[in-house]
């Protein structure tokens, strides 16, 4: 039903944000542009095998060069926020040092064309890009890294602090911990279970005192984290299950909020896994420094299991098979996953606000014989989860707004070229735009006319 007051349809508000993101190394190439040093990534994708088709970002959609286009497209598409990530090589090549100017004019010329085009810009300070030679100094696991990242934010405050209003500090930690130091499935690609917990905490450091450094400078507005957690359901309504289900969703969402919201690890997380953090004195005050909202990244739910703990199950529990339809990624399609994620952090950690920050899919999008990408299955997955934020909305959680992932087909990381998320097609020899079908679906979602 539509509101006669605002004209907005009654699950949302008229002040919810409506968005989309996008992240510095999927989207700009110029690896060599303007005095960028190399990245993890940079060295990663040129590591045989690390990345299908051994392909890598150095064009990826040619953004750092084309971002005027990606503005146009943001106003045509009619959304108050663009959310895209700040590329620490671009202002410290070596992550350390004096920035380099050009890179900081970057940020600035394209916060303000959103600013003039009526968006708003939401800064990420890492997604994933760390300047190759912190990596090589020893990269997140060691305390170095958290007091660099530090002083990267606090140059990105007082540079981009007038235009730029909302900081997240990290995206995903959990990746960057596990997925690059535990199975080197990202960059940098090491296999070291014990490494990777010393990332997550570093990481977590250098978010406190990231958050530190945003009060200090003066630069107003508000700043969160973002991350992926996980709820996994139980397979079955039997106890066993629903505890298996708890001890699941720890490394993912409990690893991260507990010490951000209470001061703490999950002590039965570390144990199961035998893993010991790094702290020292003062660090676990700088980590819970108060933030202003939480990102939440949701692409699929799981479902778990309980079995015996041993080596292979060291919390005692496995994943279970499913019957939902799967993305091109694999994974499974359940939108009241997000409701369910959602409802948990907000029963049990009390945000000030939520945001949905990451929410699409990957599908194969072929053209028709009229050359349209008629992406319906992405519409679909849309309006499912959409439906599950309406719900969170109705039950009252403190979810103000939500970000499409993504804007446009990009660099998917080890998967290459190969996965499509976006809501436009970027063709990779000219780097030509062009909308889908989701394009538009979106873009009448944010002027209000349903889902």
């Amino acid at each position: 039903m539509r509101n006669q007051a605002t004209g907005r349809f009654d699950g949302f508000p008229a002040d919810f944000l409506w968005g989309c993101s996008t992240a510095s190394y999927q989207i700009e190439g110029g690896t060599s542009s303007g005095g960028r040093g190399p990245s993890i990534w940079d060295a990663f994708c040129r590591e045989p095998g690390r990345v299908l088709g051994g392909q890598n970002g150095d064009f990826a959609c040619e953004s750092h060069r084309r971002w005027p286009e990606d503005v146009e497209l943001l106003r045509e598409l009619g959304v108050g926020a663009y959310r895209f990530s700040v590329a620490w090589p671009r202002i410290q090549p070596a992550g350390r040092g004096k920035p380099l100017q050009a890179g900081l004019d970057h940020y600035a010329r394209q916060a303000d064309a959103l600013l003039e085009a009526g968006i708003e810009p939401w800064a990420t300070l890492y997604h994933w890009d760390l300047p190759l030679a912190l990596e090589e100094a020893g990269g997140w696991p060691e305390r170095e890294t958290a007091l660099r990242f530090a002083e990267y934010a606090d140059l990105c405050f007082r540079a981009l602090g007038g235009r730029v209003k909302r900081w997240a500090t990290l995206n995903e930690p959990w990746c960057s911990a596990f997925l690059g130091y535990g199975t080197g499935e990202h960059a940098p690609g090491r296999r070291d279970r014990a490494a990777a917990y010393r990332a997550a905490h570093h990481l977590l450091l250098g978010h406190g005192l990231a958050v530190r450094a945003f009060r200090a400078s003066g630069a107003g507005g508000e700043i969160g984290i973002v991350i992926n957690p996980a709820t996994p359901r139980p397979a079955t309504a039997r106890p066993e299950d629903r505890l298996a289900a708890e001890r699941a969703s720890e490394e993912r969402t409990a690893l991260w909020l507990g010490p951000i919201y209470g001061g703490a690890y999950p002590e039965r997380h570390l144990a199961a896994q035998g893993a010991a953090m790094p702290i020292e004195a003062g660090d676990m005050a700088a980590v819970a420094e108060p933030i202003d909202f939480v990102g939440v990244n949701y692409y699929n739910e799981d479902a778990v299991r309980a079995v015996p703990a041993g080596p292979e199950a060291p919390e005692g529990f496995a994943y279970a098979p499913t019957w939902q339809d799967k993305t091109e990624m694999g994974w499974d399609i359940e939108p009241r996953g997000l409701l369910r994620v959602m409802s948990h952090i907000a029963k049990t950690w009390s945000p000030k606000a939520l945001y949905v920050t990451e929410n699409g899919a990957a599908f194969r999008d072929e053209p028709d014989a009229a050359g349209r990408i008629r992406d319906l299955d992405r519409i679909a997955y849309l309006r499912g989860h959409l439906a599950a934020c309406e719900e969170a909305v109705a039950e009252g959680l403190p979810l103000r707004g939500y970000f499409v992932w993504t804007l446009m087909d990009n660099f998917e990381w080890a998967w290459g070229y190969s996965r499509y998320f976006g809501l436009v097609r970027v063709d990779q020899r000219t780097g030509e735009r062009r909308p889908k079908a989701s394009f538009r679906y979106y873009r009448d979602v944010v002027a209000g006319h349903g889902l």
